[in-house]
């Protein structure tokens, strides 16, 4: 990309991935947002010994890691919490990994869970609106279109199981 022109949507494209979890939708969505830190990459953190990754359950939720020693760092905020459909979450980390303090410069990270029958959940992730990281665009999706958030979503999955869930 030109770094004289604007980033736009069309200019940077969004990031999707999915993936089909042999669990209800109840149960993949409270699993995704109650036990994130069970399956978010330990290579993924911000802080300098990552405790937990939470997320408020609600809009306007904090969505956040916390460090051993008690400190938090946000990730995003909460803009649609509709279990067990879909979560949708601003982004507020830029190209180089830091945190962005406003959401008018966040991306969108939307979360779908579709049921493909009584015992089975197509989770799709897909990461739009990159452009409202300005210049840094191009490196943010650089940054989240390799394996990552397909491998993420791959953990995700294999801490799924049929049966009963302890969440």
């Amino acid at each position: 990309m030109d770094a004289s022109q604007p980033a736009t949507s069309t200019t940077v494209p969004p990031v999707r991935k999915s993936v089909d979890v042999p669990v209800p939708a109840d149960r993949a969505f409270a699993h995704f947002t109650r036990r994130p830190t069970d399956w978010w990459p330990r290579s993924h953190v911000l802080v300098a010994e990552r405790e937990r990754v939470i997320f408020e359950p609600r809009v306007d939720g904090r969505w956040y890691e916390r460090s051993t020693d008690g400190s938090e760092l946000d990730w995003g905020r909460v803009l649609v919490w509709d279990p067990p459909r879909r979560l949708v979450l601003t982004w507020r980390i830029d190209g180089a990994f830091r945190p962005i303090d406003d959401d008018e410069r966040a991306s969108r990270v939307e979360v779908t869970f579709t049921p493909r029958g009584p015992r089975s959940t197509r989770v799709e992730l897909a990461h739009v609106e990159l452009a409202r990281h300005g210049e840094a665009a191009g490196r943010v999706r650089a940054a989240i279109d390799g394996p990552s958030p397909g491998e993420t979503l791959a953990r995700f999955a294999a801490t799924l199981t049929p049966g009963e869930d302890h969440a």
